[in-house]
């Protein structure tokens, strides 16, 4: 399914290591090139992360986006840090579109529902563009770089280098500007999540960049303001192993 916005109608690599005196994952989104503090007085019970009771415990960044209902396609991005033990929040509410079908419980191939549920960032950041400072691997993309969204095909929801297209809805990556000027895989259909991808259930979910001004709903990803993402991506740390939560507002206790 294409995953750029809709104007109508898992690589595999190892997790990297932390770099000697980056900056905590507690860290707040910074405006420039690195994160900052986190915000003053922001360690609030009653905030969105804290309601959430299905975490794993290792897990010190959540990332939560919510949409006022099931039949929008506007939502908001939240960023969050565990600081002694509780979530503190980093960002405020970052504007996002998700599918122009809105938030699903059963997301299947070729329809643009955004699934909802818990999932981790893949282990490789991707983009057209050279890294922009993230702290993740990051493969810089050429041509012939496919997602693989045939669901007949043993490769299912993976990142291929292959000179024909692996048929089905694959996407073309290094094509689609500016959606994937950087991008995160979300692991739906992917493992943890499943052992396996599962044919038909939906693949190549993704956090990116608006794919056009203003902004549009997506065909099943979450997508951002460019300056927005990038302050994301920058902030991720593997180390914290970062979650992402997917679903309307009045659904959050369930996760």
């Amino acid at each position: 399914m294409k995953r750029r916005s809709l104007i109508i109608g898992a690589a595999a690599g190892a997790v990297a290591p932390v770099v000697a005196g980056a900056a905590p994952a507690a860290a707040a989104l910074g405006a420039g090139t690195g994160p900052t503090r986190p915000r003053p007085g922001a360690s609030l019970a009653g905030n969105k992360a804290s309601r959430l009771t299905t975490l794993p415990a290792a897990t010190r960044q959540v990332v939560v986006v919510t949409a006022t209902s099931w039949k929008t396609s506007y939502a908001t991005l939240e960023t969050f840090a565990k600081v002694s033990g509780r979530w503190t929040p980093v960002s405020a509410a970052l504007s996002a579109r998700i599918g122009s079908k809105f938030f699903s419980d059963h997301h299947v191939e070729g329809v643009p529902t955004t699934p909802t549920g818990v999932y981790a960032f893949g282990p490789t950041i991707y983009g057209i563009a050279a890294n922009p400072g993230v702290r993740y691997p990051y493969h810089r993309l050429v041509t012939n770089d496919w997602w693989n969204e045939n669901p007949k095909s043993s490769a299912y929801n993976t990142f291929q280098h292959r000179a024909t297209n692996p048929g089905g809805y694959s996407e073309a990556l290094w094509k689609e500007k500016p959606a994937y000027t950087h991008f995160a895989v979300l692991t739906y259909n992917m493992a943890p999540n499943v052992p396996k991808p599962v044919p038909n259930a939906g693949s190549g979910i993704f956090l990116h960049e608006f794919s056009r001004t203003p902004s549009g709903p997506t065909a099943g990803c979450v997508s951002l303001a460019h300056a927005d993402l990038v302050r994301v991506l920058r902030w991720l740390d593997p180390a914290a192993q970062p979650r992402i939560v997917m679903c309307p507002l009045d659904s959050l206790g369930r996760y």
